[in-house]
Order: structure tokens, then sequence, then C-alpha cells
């Protein structure tokens, strides 16, 4: 297959001026190899670059036609799919800047991001989401088009993907350099992306990130080695968020393919099918599969679980030694290669049995999660970064990683730890700063240009980076005593094959307390191979249940000092999500929001002291 960008540049200090000049030089230089996949019914069709850069050039063009100008904003409403990457590369060939919305926001929500980016054009997935914009239409006057993928254009307001196409076409017959004239007249510092964080209290805010953010990103992936032309990854992150954006620029810069499926149910069918070379994913995804795993084996019991247990710690072993830099030899090679057999050489078919490593990030990853899987063959390498920084700034390397800590930092960004712990970063990879929001852009950026991410952290070797908590999280007892509740939560979702969230509180409290979440298909399972009946509501509160949830607190509580303990903790009776507001579009809990939904739960565990 075609080399890397860097063949066609020269590294970092040369990289590409825009998005739009990486994406067209990458359909240049490999234009027959494979770009996508996307689901078509029960099969995957495949487009190589030069297909996709026919039909993104048709609809940047599409949108000139449409009246676009350079750095206006053009959205996206939509899951993740071929089309939401098509369009993004549309917009940004045509000088536009994408705003991201995630398909899961409600129209008041919705209506607010648009008004406030100033965006003329939308994409929109289907029905459901045309419907949001014509909810709002009486508040979205600069909302010229609607350009739909999959839902009913209405001749007017609302059009399909091949009109835009054919006007795009039109425009080219006309006038053949259109695009390639926006193109090259793209700076690297002309604003390619506002992405709104879906904070915990408050608006959203508009993250301003340029074309210059995500070149930088793609090519610092290339030189970091992590990926080549041949390997294959399954793409199903929000494309809203920053880290699945991230993914699009290191696949222009190494030439790599993707195979797109935003549907979360259908993850482990087309793992199978795809069989690709690296995955990314938030922690939730690991945490899932590790506790279907041990669950599974735990209800099988007998011979089954006797040598799942044997394998593991045979697993274990052999890990150790491989992160000491050795390799197992003699019997324990011997008992290695039948626990593979009998084993891990099955977790690793989960995942399509060709993976090179897996990828962690947007949230902290259970270390014993992580040795886990390395003692099944799996490697999972934790990554680091925020919106504010287009999601790459640190990342473990395939041959280069620790446990528990997300890596060392991408070449050109720079890092720092203040006084009070708090990670700053500077790099290439920053962003501009706040959409419409000087007062906070100018919290979040000082004189120097270093970012104060928020997150506390340490350097270990002068390397490697530990993140410890998120600064507004830490919690101090009414004795005095500093608590980070995500070292504690982390722990536990090592522990608790039921877990699915957990939250730690204790702030201005005597001690610590924890408001729990389980997995509901893990809970069924476990209670399935108990005789234990019910839905969720009711396995929750059962006094097994209980225990088990107890027993993995007290495992955890011995690992931690006296003051952080978790005295008490109460099951809720349903699963954190996203539509009631719980969690983030990236699985991040919402700590409080859900503190205040529940807060007579948590003052119930004081009442006694």
């Amino acid at each position: 297959m075609t080399g890397s960008a860097t063949d066609q540049a020269t590294g970092i200090d040369g990289r590409p001026p825009s998005v739009g000049r990486m994406f067209l030089d990458r359909v240049a230089a490999s234009a027959g190899d494979e770009a996508y996949r996307r689901p078509v019914g029960d099969s995957w069709e495949r487009m190589t670059w030069g297909q996709a850069g026919e039909r993104v050039t048709a609809l940047a063009a599409g949108l000139v036609a449409l009246g676009i100008e350079p750095e206006q904003r053009v959205a996206i409403l939509s899951s993740t799919r071929v089309d939401w990457v098509l369009a993004d590369f549309a917009i940004l060939c045509a000088g536009a800047a994408t705003t991201t919305v995630y398909p899961t926001t409600n129209p008041e929500d919705v209506a607010y991001i648009l008004s406030d980016s100033a965006t003329r054009i939308a994409f929109a997935e289907d029905d459901a989401q045309v419907e949001k914009l014509r909810q709002q239409r009486d508040k979205l006057p600069d909302l010229a088009k609607v350009v739909t993928f999959d839902g009913t254009p209405d001749g007017d307001w609302v059009i399909s993907l091949d009109d835009l196409a054919e006007r795009g076409s039109e425009l080219l017959a006309q006038n053949p350099s259109v695009v390639t004239d926006r193109v090259d007249a793209t700076r690297p510092d002309c604003l390619a992306t506002l992405i709104y964080t879906s904070g915990t209290t408050g608006r959203p805010k508009g993250v301003r990130l340029s074309h210059d953010c995500w070149v930088y990103e793609g090519v610092a992936v290339d030189e970091t080695g992590l990926l080549t032309s041949d390997d294959v990854q399954y793409l199903w992150l929000p494309l809203s968020h920053s880290f699945g954006k991230v993914l699009l620029a290191a696949q222009l810069a190494t030439g790599s393919s993707a195979a797109v499926d935003g549907r979360v149910d259908k993850i482990i069918d087309n793992l199978a099918v795809v069989a690709p070379t690296f995955m990314a994913a938030a922690p939730r995804i690991f945490e899932k599969v590790h506790g279907r795993v041990v669950t599974m084996a735990e209800d099988e019991g007998g011979a089954r679980l006797k040598i799942f247990r044997w394998a593991m710690g045979v697993g274990h072993e052999v890990s150790a030694l491989r992160l000491a830099g050795k390799e197992p030899g003699g019997l324990l090679k011997a008992k290695h290669a039948v626990a593979d057999k009998l084993v891990f050489s099955k977790l690793r078919a989960r995942f399509g049995g060709k993976l090179r490593f897996l990828v962690s990030g947007s949230a902290a990853l259970s270390r014993d999660i992580a040795l886990f899987f390395h003692a099944a063959d799996i490697l999972i390498l934790e990554g680091y970064g925020l919106t504010e920084t287009s999601a790459g700034t640190f990342v473990n390397r395939p041959e280069d990683y620790r446990f528990g800590t997300v890596g060392i930092p991408f070449p050109k960004t720079e890092v720092r730890i203040a006084d009070d712990g708090e990670v700053l970063l500077r790099g290439p990879g920053v962003m501009q700063g706040y959409h419409n929001l000087p007062e906070q852009t100018a919290e979040a950026l000082d004189a120097d240009g270093w970012l104060h991410t928020g997150d506390i952290g340490e350097i270990e070797d002068g390397r490697f980076l530990r993140i410890t908590d998120r600064k507004k999280d830490m919690i101090k007892t009414s004795g005095g005593k500093y608590v980070a509740p995500q070292v504690i939560e982390v722990l536990f979702k090592g522990e608790c094959a039921l877990a699915s969230q957990i939250v730690v509180h204790g702030d201005g409290r005597n001690y610590c307390t924890a408001l729990v979440t389980l997995d509901p298909d893990a809970l069924a399972s476990w209670a399935g191979h108990r005789s234990l009946t019910g839905d969720y509501a009711v396995l929750s509160q059962h006094a097994d249940v209980q225990a088990e949830v107890g027993r993995a607190i007290e495992t955890v509580n011995a690992k931690i000092n006296r003051w952080e303990t978790v005295k008490d903790f109460r099951i809720l009776d349903h699963d954190l999500t996203i539509e009631a507001g719980e969690l983030t579009p990236s699985l991040k809990v919402k700590r409080r929001v859900v503190e205040d939904k529940h807060r007579d739960l948590l003052d119930a565990m004081y009442s006694r002291g």
C-alpha cells in the first residue's frame, strides 16, 4: 500500500497548511487504496480514497454553490457513519468550519449551539434530526438550508445529500478549480471546528480548533509510529467528540483505513467481521468486556472456572515478565501456550483476532483492567487529551508503555505541573479559545500560551504522565483530609465485575460514601445463574447483590488510606444514562448532577454521625 503522509511532507515542521490540503494529498497519494468501509445490510461496502475524494469534492462545491463563505459554520447532527466523515471533509475543503452536534442533543440545546455558532447550513442524519431543526427554526434565522442523509427532502429548506452533490457537480463543470481554490486559500490558523463541550453545569462552551490543530494531531500520530497504511481501525466513537475527530486526522496522515459504524449495540458483532488491527474506545467498553468475561466464567463454575482462573494466573505471570522486559521460558512458556489455547485466544477472537493494540481515552482506565487484558495478550494503550487540545496530547506506545499512566507527550507538545498539581499543556494542538467567551478563554489560556487543564497529575521518571483526578472533583473532608475520588472509582471498577458507574462523595463530610450503578447485562447474567429473579430495580437491592458490591468496596478500602475509605454505599435502582443527563456523550459521569439528584440518599448515609 501507499506510504504515510510523511512521504509527501516533511513531518511536523513541514506539515500541510490545512485539513483540506491534507485530504487532497492523501487522495492523490492513495487513490486506489481502501479509505472506508460502511455497513450495507449484512455486508460491508468499501470506498477507496479516490472515490472519497470525488464525493467530498462534489459536496464541497455544493456548499459553495449554496453560498457558504470561508470560516462560516456548517453543522453536522448525526451518529457516526461514513456520510459524517465525507460531510466534514467537504466542509473543510470548502474553507468553512464544522459545528459538531451530538445526535442525542435535545432541540433546545441544538438551537443554542447553532445560534451561538451562527451556523448557516446543517447536515441532518434523518427525519428525527430534521424535526429538531424544524421545531427551533424561529430561533435559527441564520440557518439557510438543511442537507439530510436519510431524511425526507421538502424541495426547499431541506435537500438530500445527492442533491447537494448534484449542485456541486454543476458548479464544478463551470469552475473546475472552485474547491482547490478554497483549499489553497485556507490558512493554518483558519477555524476548522467548533466543538461544544458538554459541561456538567450551564451552557456548553464552543471550543475553537484551527486547521493546524487537526493537521498537527494527524502528523503527530504518524510520527509516533503507532499506525501504518496497513492498519484497519474500527471506528464507532462519536465524531462529534474530539476523540473521534482525531482518529480521522490520524487516518489522513497514515493512509490507514476505517470501518465506520456508530451503532454501539453492533460493536461485538462488527469486530468479528471487520477484524481490525486497532480500535479506540472509552474505558467503559473495556470494563464491560472485562465484566462480561469474568461473570461468564464464574457463572459456568466447576472445571471451566478452575481453568479460567488457572489461565489468568499464568497470564499474569507472563505479563509481569514481559513488563520487566523478559519472555517466559521452560515450563511457564508451555503452560502459557495451553492457557492461550484454552482461554486467551477465545477472548482475542471477540475482537476479530488481528488486533495489534487498543487505545483507551476520555476517562481513566483501571490499571487492573489493563493488566487483565495484557495477561491475555491484548495491549491497551491509554492516552490523554481534552477537547481544548484537539484530543491527543499523550499516549503510551506499543514499545514504550506504563500501565496506570497516559503515556508520553506527542512531539512538540510541552507539559508542566503547576505548584498545586494542575497539568498545564502547550503546543500546536491547543485551542484558539472559547467561542464568544473571552473571559473563560483568559481563565483557561495564560499569557504564555499554557492551557490550564483542570486535571491533577504528576510526571513519572520525567516521561510518563499520571492523571490522578479533576481539580474541581477533589474532596476535602470535614477533617481537612484531601481525597481523589477518581482513584477510588477506578479501583472499584477493576474489582467489581458487576459495576457500571460509581460516584464517591464526601466533600465537607466526615467520611466518604458512594453511589453505585450496575451493568444491566452483567447483573442479569449474574442473577440468572443464581436463580434470582426481577428487573434491574429489584435485583439491584437484593441482599446478594448488595453483598457482592460490599465485598468489592472492602477490597478497595484495603488498598487506600484510612481517611479515603468508603464507609457506606447505595446502589441506585437504575444505571446512569446520557438521555437522563447523568453522563456526557463521551460517557463521563456528571458528578454534580448525580449528587444533586440523589441528595436524600447521600444525606441518609450521614444521619448516623
